[in-house]
Parts: C-alpha cells; sequence; structure tokens
C-alpha cells in the first residue's frame, strides 16, 4: 500500500458522498433507500475513498477489510458505543457510528462488497 492521491477516485468519493447526504436528508422518509441503499453505498464510499489515496493492488483483500470494518463497527453499536465514547444523540458522530445494531444492515454491508467485487473483476 502506498500514499498516492487519485483524482478519478476523490471525485466518485464527492459523488457518493453527496448521494449519502441527500438520502439522509431529502429521502428519508423512502423507507427503502434509507434503511437499505444507504447501507450499500457507504461501503463503496470506504473503497473510493481509500482509493483516493492509497495505491492498492489487491482490490479483493481491500472489499474484504471494508467489509470487517463495516461489521466491526455494528456490532459496536449493539454495545452503544456513541454513546461510551460520550457522543450525544444527534451529534454528527453518533449519526455516522450509529445507535442500533440490525442484522439487515450486515447483509447490506455484504450486498455493497460484492457489487464492489463484481464491478472490479468487470474493470479487469
Amino acid at each position: 500500500m502506498k500514499l498516492k492521491f487519485n483524482l478519478k477516485y476523490f471525485l466518485l468519493s464527492v459523488i457518493i458522498f453527496l448521494t449519502e447526504v441527500l438520502i439522509a436528508t431529502r429521502l428519508k422518509d423512502i423507507f427503502f433507500v434509507r434503511a437499505y441503499l444507504g447501507d450499500v453505498i457507504v461501503v463503496i464510499l470506504l473503497y473510493t475513498l481509500i482509493k483516493s489515496f492509497f495505491s492498492i493492488t489487491d482490490n479483493e483483500k481491500l472489499i474484504l477489510g471494508i467489509l470487517i470494518f463495516s461489521c466491526l463497527v455494528e456490532f459496536a453499536q449493539h454495545f452503544n458505543i456513541a454513546e461510551k465514547l460520550g457522543f450525544r444523540p444527534g451529534s454528527i458522530m453518533y449519526i455516522v457510528i450509529g445507535n442500533s445494531f440490525s442484522w439487515i444492515d450486515i447483509v447490506c454491508y455484504a450486498v455493497g462488497c460484492l457489487l464492489l467485487y463484481i464491478l472490479v473483476k468487470l474493470e479487469k
């Protein structure tokens, strides 16, 4: 892994981040989009963000690492980690970390990682 800026992935990250903000603010009343699509997209955001700043050749390992990281964050929600870290409900970090564990979120992360894996394979 080598530190290297990639404009393509950075611009993708910005677009995906803005999409996530749109989902959280304007599309929050559309249950499927807010509850599921946002979780699928967030792992793709992590991937593009990492690829924006690091030259990584083993994309499969990166995708697996993102899935593991996402699952760890989700399991941390089961133990109310945001509150234990002192974040107040409604604060940005409280929202980013999350506050409720869901197996469905883990399925959504897996779907996002599977989509990434397929895209990486098709790109080659």
